[in-house]
Formats: structure tokens, C-alpha cells, sequence
């Protein structure tokens, strides 16, 4: 199917930039900049998705041809443009965030223990171009097909906004009430242990819900614009469901959980805190 051949670029891109930075940071075993390093393949994949279909049918080594693409195909349709700034707003914002707390930890922990090992390093960098690869595939596929192949919005794709919106704020919120959480603890304005008001009283990981719920409304933006085949639809709804798994069942919940019953386990009150709160979703279980 055409629409996929005209993925490999983003996917180059992707893979390309993660490797070049690995080149630089793996034999330094320098870690900071690795979250840095995914938000910029996020928009550097989002730029190659728009303006590849465009260079390429004017350059001849990379096989142009007569027909080539014209400048209208620059003018994005409302929908791609929504889901363009989306994703460069959440990249920046989350970008910004995590690259500041490592920078300020000096160093992220999740590496500890393979940053020095250079095929393992190595290899979570390749993880990093995946993961902007598949998560990013609502809007790569959404803005490699004609503006003029897209519907109007309607009653669907405002719904699907004020999901990206909502779950923008729920991350937004959560990351915020924990940084205040933690400059009120190292200010010795409480000493609890950890955090359990606000959102985080809610789920125990609530800036991840938002994680996952931008990334639901992306795909829902994308997939219902009538622009879309259905495998493609079908293959960005990796995006969301990859994310979850992700999150839920690999590199996001299960070491914080692993963490926290390391540091608190035998404490009543995170006892009671994993007793009354779910772990993901507040409808959701408790382990």
C-alpha cells in the first residue's frame, strides 16, 4: 500500500537521529540528554512526514518525477494541522520537563545499571527511535496523505480534542502537583514520604492516564478523517494501545512499583495508599 512505502522516510529519520545521538552519548555513558534526545525525533519525524512527499518530487536523486507535488500539499488540512501542533506542544512540554529533572538529578536512574555497558545503552536508543516511530504513526500517516483527502471536523474530531486537551491537563497537573510536593518536602514543609493528594490520590500514576489518553485522542483525530485506509488505521492505533502497554506493563509502572515497595513496603500508610487507590485507571484494579 502506497500510504506505507511513503512511512520509510519518517522511519530513516527516526532511527537515524536516535543512532547519530547514540554515537555521541553512548561511549560518554552520558544519560541526561536521552529524553531530550526522543523529543527532538519526534519533531523531527513530524517535519519529514510533511515536507518529505514535497523535496522529494523536486530532487532527482531522490527520484523525482514529472508530477511533482505541489505547494498545496504544504498547506495542511485543519485536522493535520491540529495533530502537528499536538504533538509539538506535548514534545516540547514533556521534553523540557523530563531533559530539566535529569539534568538537575544529574543523570536518570533507569540507566544506572547498563549506561556503562555499550551494547545495552546502545540498544535503549534503538528502543527510543521505536518508540517515537510507533507512537508518532496517527500523525505521520495523517499528514502524508493530500489535505484535500481530509473530511471537515465534526461532532467526532472536537470530541477527540477535548480528549487531548483533557488528558494535556491531567499530565500537566500531575507533573506540577509533584514537583510542589517535592520542593515543599526538601523545603521540610512535611515529611511525607511520598505522594498521595491530588491527582496522585486519584491514581497512582495519573500523569501516565494523561499520557495515554493524548495519545488515544491522536489516533481518534487521525483515524476517523476519511483520509486514512483502514490498515493504516489500524496500524496507528499502535500508538495508543503500544503506549499503554508500555506504560502500564514495562518501562513506566512496574519499576516505580518495584521502587516504592523497596522504599516503603513496610509502611502502613503505603500499605493503605495501595489499598485505596488503583494503580492506573481509578475504575481500574489495585495491583
Amino acid at each position: 500500500m502506497a500510504i506505507f512505502s511513503r512511512l520509510i522516510p519518517v522511519a530513516v529519520s527516526a532511527f537515524s537521529l536516535q543512532l547519530g545521538l547514540a554515537s555521541v552519548f553512548v561511549p560518554r555513558a552520558e544519560d541526561r540528554f536521552y529524553d531530550l534526545s526522543g523529543a527532538a525525533g519526534f519533531l523531527t519525524t513530524t517535519l519529514v512526514s510533511i515536507y518529505y512527499p514535497f523535496v522529494r518530487s523536486r530532487l532527482p536523486f531522490l527520484g523525482a518525477s514529472n508530477g511533482a507535488v505541489p505547494l498545496s500539499h504544504l498547506c495542511l488540512a485543519p485536522r493535520q494541522l491540529l495533530l502537528t501542533e499536538a504533538v509539538v506542544m506535548w514534545t516540547g512540554r514533556l521534553g523540557a520537563f523530563l531533559a530539566q529533572r535529569a539534568f538537575k538529578a544529574g543523570g536518570d536512574s533507569r540507566f544506572d545499571e547498563i549506561k556503562h555497558d555499550k551494547l545495552k545503552f546502545t540498544g535503549a536508543w534503538i528502543a527510543q527511535a521505536t518508540w517515537v516511530f510507533v507512537v508518532g504513526l496517527p500523525v505521520y500517516l495523517s499528514n502524508l496523505v493530500p489535505p484535500s483527502a481530509h473530511r471537515p471536523l465534526r461532532a467526532l474530531d472536537y470530541a477527540s480534542l477535548a480528549l487531548i486537551a483533557a488528558s494535556f491537563a491531567l499530565e500537566v497537573t500531575a507533573d506540577l502537583q509533584k514537583s510542589a510536593w517535592r520542593h515543599a518536602r526538601d523545603s521540610e514543609k512535611h515529611d511525607q514520604k511520598f505522594i498521595t493528594s491530588g491527582l496522585w490520590g486519584w491514581s497512582r500514576h495519573p500523569n501516565y492516564v494523561g499520557e495515554v489518553g493524548i495519545w488515544a485522542g491522536m489516533w481518534s483525530l487521525a483515524a476517523f478523517s476519511g483520509a486514512l485506509p483502514w490498515p493504516a488505521v489500524l496500524a496507528a492505533a499502535a500508538s495508543p494501545l503500544g503506549t499503554y502497554f508500555l506504560i502500564r506493563h514495562v518501562s513506566g509502572v512496574p519499576p516505580l512499583e518495584r521502587a516504592g515497595e523497596k522504599k516503603f513496603g513496610d509502611d502502613p500508610k503505603w500499605k493503605e495508599y495501595k489499598r485505596s487507590v488503583p494503580v492506573f485507571f481509578p475504575w481500574g484494579g489495585y495491583e
